[in-house]
């Protein structure tokens, strides 16, 4: 191996490198709490069935969850085992007349909120739904 194709590999692997460092320094930190929902769009009346993911952790003391619309609210609270909590936690809201609705999650230490994430979700009337 000549010096030149050296000087060629080491300044690839040094551009590779420098990738890799500045990729992870932009991966967000993993999230606390996540909403999962099979669609975003449901008929009325509806039974929508949510899929929340919390990571375990110490802190982790309440999980809240709200579907919240113009004129109809709904909520469920629940309590966490902190790192020993499990991770998936199902959510059934039924009857859910038409409307949008914000659905927000949250996990709660003892004194403040740790984390939130939140998504729309559209009940309209059979037939009338606009995607």
């Amino acid at each position: 191996m000549n010096l030149r194709t050296l000087r060629i590999i080491t300044g690839i692997v040094a551009i590779i490198a420098t990738l890799c460092i500045i990729g992870a320094a932009s991966v967000p930190a993993k999230e606390i709490v996540a909403i999962r929902m099979p669609g975003r769009y449901y008929s009325e009346p509806a039974t929508v069935r949510i899929m929340i993911a919390v990571e375990p952790d110490s802190a982790n003391r309440r999980l809240t969850v709200e579907a919240d619309g113009d004129s109809f609210f709904r909520s469920s609270e629940y309590t966490l085992d902190g790192e020993r909590g499990q991770r998936l936690h199902t959510v059934e809201f039924k009857n859910l007349p038409a409307g949008q609705y914000v659905v927000r999650a949250a996990v709660w230490s003892n004194a403040d909120v740790r984390g939130s994430a939140q998504q729309v979700l559209t009940v309209g009337v059979p037939g009338e739904l606009q995607h």
